[in-house]
């Protein structure tokens, strides 16, 4: 092992003060490199760490088996590896898992792993709590707590991995959780570009979906910034009834998020993903879907319709079948996929819109 001559008082850091340990998987590859070498080492230290980390998905120095003791030693001490820690899991009786993590400030997160036909999704958070108000989601209630880091949100994914028999049946990844993830943009971008790096953990951008609710500036810095899928939860085709279901309307309305869409730069054979989740006499009416399909014509798009997930104490309830069945048939009449998405883990609070953190300590099936 060659060894550098170490700078402790390295940026962020203020003379005298005694040095942060660093978050590495909130890293990059050089960045992993560059930490490295302010500790004595050789570059390709770093890449190993990375590749343990990412790769492997150790969670103890001590597993990292092809690095020097002295090198682990260094880690422990100069390092966090473990940004979560898993409080509890809750299974649904339709396979669905609600993993509750604790941050290292004890906010509570909450990531959720959806059984599909060959493989499993992972919806995951990207802030403690939501600033972003929407009427028919309980994160919303909660307000913001906090963002998360890039590696509390690559966390969510690695512990997941971790738990699973076949952590390769983990093919897709939704941020679809806990917070609105354009409102936290520089984290999740590092969090994203860790995910798809050949040299962190390698998802395709592909199989990779960010949800917004229509944070428009970002939007355009996204479609620029990084290849992977875009959902807009859209929920109305009025700007009445989407500003008094999501506050965000009353800042970038209708027209200008839509112009947004369909100026986002979508590779061959992409769509927009639009969620409608539908809700009994406020925007399931056929005229409403008439008002989508107009609103939508021209675009790239698939549209999901999510029958509202009600709360308990809530005034607003899902509409009868029959209903969003029509609802979908007037769309596919105008020549758009539309997909009714099955809500599941809804007797875990895991479905969508229910997520709160606190309440998965009160659920039943915690294993």
């Amino acid at each position: 092992m060659v060894l550098r001559k170490s700078n402790e008082n390295h940026r962020g850091v203020k003379p005298g003060s005694a040095p942060r340990r660093c978050d590495l998987k909130g890293l990059s590859l050089s960045q992993t490199e560059e930490w490295a070498v302010r500790h004595g080492l050789e570059p390709y230290r770093g890449r190993q760490i990375r590749h343990w980390l990412m790769g492997r998905l150790v969670g103890s120095p001590h597993e990292m088996t092809n690095i020097p003791k002295t090198v682990r030693a260094l880690i422990r001490e100069k390092a966090i590896i473990n940004p979560l820690a898993q409080v509890k899991t809750l299974r649904s009786e339709d396979g669905t898992r609600k993993y509750l993590f604790r941050l290292r400030d004890n906010h509570l997160i909450e990531s959720v792993l959806i059984p599909e036909r060959d493989h499993l999704t992972l919806c995951i958070s990207s802030q403690a709590g939501c600033a972003m108000g929407c009427r028919f989601c309980l994160t919303g209630r909660q307000g913001l707590k906090r963002d998360l880091h890039p590696s509390e949100i690559i966390e969510q994914v690695i512990l997941v991995r971790r738990s699973l028999d076949n952590p390769e049946e983990l093919r897709n990844i939704v941020l679809m959780g806990m917070g609105e993830p354009l409102a936290n943009y520089e984290a999740v971008m590092m969090a994203l570009r860790n995910m798809i790096a050949e040299d962190g953990m390698n998802f395709s951008h592909r199989k990779v979906t960010l949800s917004t609710c229509g944070l428009v500036p970002e939007m355009k810095r996204l479609g620029h910034d990084i290849t992977i899928n875009l959902a807009v939860s859209l929920n109305s085709a009025d700007d009445e009834t989407r500003s008094s279901l999501m506050p965000i309307n009353r800042k970038y309305p209708l027209k200008t998020l839509i112009r947004a869409c369909r100026e986002y730069p979508l590779p061959n054979r992409r769509m927009i993903t639009f969620e409608y989740i539908l809700i009994n006499g406020v925007n399931d009416r056929a005229q409403d879907a008439l008002n989508l399909a107009k609103l939508l014509t021209g675009l790239r798009a698939k549209i999901n319709l999510i029958p509202l997930n009600a709360a308990p104490d809530s005034h607003m309830s899902p509409p009868p079948l029959e209903r969003v069945l029509h609802f979908q048939e007037i769309l596919v009449g105008h020549h758009f996929t539309v997909v009714i998405r099955k809500s599941k883990g809804r007797d875990i609070m895991a479905a969508c819109g229910q997520l709160t953190g606190a309440s998965a300590t009160e659920q039943k099936g915690a294993s």
